[in-house]
This record gives structure tokens, sequence and C-alpha cells, in this order.
């Protein structure tokens, strides 16, 4: 153990031509602490050693390494960068600043180091790696540039294979997504994350028995999440094997993981299979999954904002819309109020009040609401 701290100790000291006389420290001590991560301690103790304003490249190495595995960024960045005004082009150097930078959230900064390591190293895999990490949108031009430079210099790398087929699969570049992943595949013919990768890539190029058997391949390998039975699941009903697709789909809903594109399938495969109260039942609850559970609220929203703008109709028309939707029957009431006051449609308004009162609101926190609606129903009523 200790042979190897040594090691990466060593290894975290960039070697500098200049020669310069290091204050004494205790190796043993040091150690003792890097071997407990005790790293606090041991920036602590070399501080005490070391002078503050050190210009001894080992020293001032030290203290940045150790502050770094302490989680103090901001002081081990501060040492990084004496180190880099010594040679900038100390790649171990570059790679601390750019990991800092990231840690610190300035991916900007850290992109920077990264691009002057890719010019000292233009062959530098985990460079091209990090820089596509960096990039959110998985289409992205740019992100898929940098994962295609990692693939060509590691092809069997798993990670950057998923990561590039899974960005080609996505710009239609289907067959180039294909041959990434079964070279890398080829290397490592059990890897569950590269054979669940090739499933919707086979899909998409209507590869459909290689997909079932991919597939079936991860269920022997105990498997059976929801990706995994979706995409075989949409593999036996593209081949048109509707009772393996639907027994796919249900297992599914069983685990509580349908989505709307889950209830559609299941839908068709009731309907291929004649069994239309069915197919009808999961349409429906299709359909609702794919509507905001917010609609209501938002042309209830909308409403109030076309009312407070004297556009009447607008807003009538709005809240009407909401109530297509769930709602807690508060629209109820705005509509009360619009036929009562501004379209003068008392009966209606009357209606509505009814509606909002048989919506059962909270009797504690709505009373006052409450109170005025019955209040105002009775007064409409005497009006007559």
């Amino acid at each position: 153990m200790r042979k190897l701290l040594y090691l990466i100790i060593a290894l975290n000291i960039p070697l500098f031509s200049i020669a310069q006389n290091a204050a004494k420290v205790d190796q043993e001590k040091l150690l003792d602490f890097y071997q407990a991560q005790r790293y606090m301690e041991a920036a602590d103790y070399l501080k005490s050693v070391y002078n503050d304003d050190t210009e001894v490249p080992k020293e001032i190495s030290q203290l940045a390494y150790t502050n770094m595995m302490a989680g103090n960024l901001p002081l081990a960045e501060k040492y990084y960068l004496k180190l880099y005004n010594y040679q900038p082009n100390n790649l171990p150097v570059l790679f601390n600043l750019a990991n800092i930078s990231h840690r610190r959230g300035d991916d900007a900064k850290a992109k920077s180091y990264y691009l002057e390591i890719i010019k000292i190293d233009s062959t530098n895999f985990n460079v091209y790696k990090q820089l596509a990490d960096m990039v959110a949108s998985s289409s992205s031009p740019e992100k898929i540039s940098y994962l295609k430079k990692a693939n060509a210099i590691q092809p069997i790398h798993p990670d950057v294979a998923f990561d590039l087929s899974f960005s080609l699969n996505l710009i239609n570049q289907k067959d180039s997504a294909y041959t990434v992943i079964q070279t890398a595949l080829a290397a490592d013919t059990s890897n569950m994350t590269l054979l669940k990768a090739k499933m919707p890539i086979c899909i998409a190029l209507l590869k459909i028995d290689e997909t079932i058997q991919t597939g079936n391949q991860l269920m022997t390998f105990g498997d059976s999440s929801n990706f995994v039975l979706n995409n075989l699941g949409k593999a036996y009903f593209i081949k048109k094997d509707y009772p393996k697709a639907l027994a796919l789909f249900k297992i599914i809903e069983k685990l509580q993981q349908q989505n709307e594109a889950t209830l559609y399938y299941t839908a068709v495969c009731y309907r291929e299979l004649k069994d239309y109260p069915n197919s009808i039942e999961y349409m429906n609850l299709a359909i609702k999954e794919s509507i905001s559970p917010y609609t209501s609220k938002y042309y209830k929203t909308l409403g109030e904002v076309y009312e407070v703008n004297s556009m009447i109709q607008k807003a009538n028309d709005s809240y009407l819309r909401s109530l297509s939707f769930e709602n807690d029957g508060s629209v109820f009431y705005n509509l009360g109020l619009i036929n009562d006051f501004k379209t003068a449609h008392k009966n209606t308004a009357v209606k509505y009040y009814k509606l909002y009162l048989a919506s059962k609101p909270d009797p504690v926190k709505y009373k006052e609401v409450i109170d005025y609606i019955k209040l105002r129903i009775a007064n409409l009523k005497d009006t007559k």
C-alpha cells in the first residue's frame, strides 16, 4: 500500500528542471495522512512546513494536490495556477485545473484547459471523453464530434460506444450507430449496457429478429427492466405478434411503469386481437396520460388574464376549456362570477355557483367564498 501511495504522490508532482531546495517534510507522517484519507490534516501539515508564498515547484505541487483531495478547490486552483505559470504545457497540471474548474461548475474554463491539452496531445482519449460529457445535448454536433474522436482512439470503450451510438441514432445515422455498438460488443459480447443500447438501434433499422434475440439475451442475464420490456414489446408489435407484445406491456403496467406510449401499444394490441372494450379503455388511458395534469390550471389562468383585460368571451371560453380537463372545482366559481356580473346571465351564474358547492371545496379554507356563494344564490333567487 505504501509503495502505491509513493507512486501516486510521485505522479502528482510534476518534474521541473529548476533545482531548488525544498523544506523538510516527514514523508512517513504525510503518507499516514494520505493512507487514512485525512487530506485536510495533510494540507494543514504541509502549510505548517512550507512558506505560504513558496516558489518551490515540488512544494507547490504537494500543496495543490493535497488541497484538491481535501476539497479546498479554490486554494488548490491557486497552487496549480502557480505551477501552470512555470510549465503551461504540463499535462497533469492542465488536467487538474480542468478537473477543478469542472467541479466548481465552470465548464467553460474546464473546456479551455482540455483544449490546451489537445494542442499538446491530440490523441488523448480522456480529454475527448470529458469534452463530450460537458455537452448536454446528445444530438449536438459538438458532442458527436468529440465522441467520434474518442471512439476512433478506443473503439471498444463501452461508455463512449454507448453515448456515440445513442447520439447517432438520434440524428438518424442508424447504420453508423449500429456499427459503433457492434464493434464494442465484439470485444465484450455480454456487456449489458451495450446490449441495451443495441435494441432501439435494431428497431430503427427494422432488425426485428435481432432485437428480440438481444432482448431475450438480456432477460436471460436477469435484466427485465422497463427499457428491455418496452423495446422487446415494440419488436413483437412490429412483427405483429400481438399476444407476446401485449404480455410484455402488461408486465410493465404491473410494475406501475406504464406511460403514454406503452398504454397506446396496449390499446392497439387489444384492437388487433379484437378485444375492443379493452382497446377503448387503454386508448382513453393513453390520451389521459398524454395530457399535462396542469392543463386545466393553465386554461383557468388564461381565462383570468382575459377577464382582467375585459376580454370576457375569451375568458368564458378558456374557463369552459378548463372544464374539459381535471379541475378542482374552482373554475365553476370563476364562471359563476362572469355570468353573474359580466354578462348578466343570472340563471347560468346560479348553475355554476351550485356546481362549485357540489365540488365540495374545503369548508375551512374556503369558508368566506362558500358563505358568499350561498348568499349570492339566495339573492339571485329573490330577484326573480
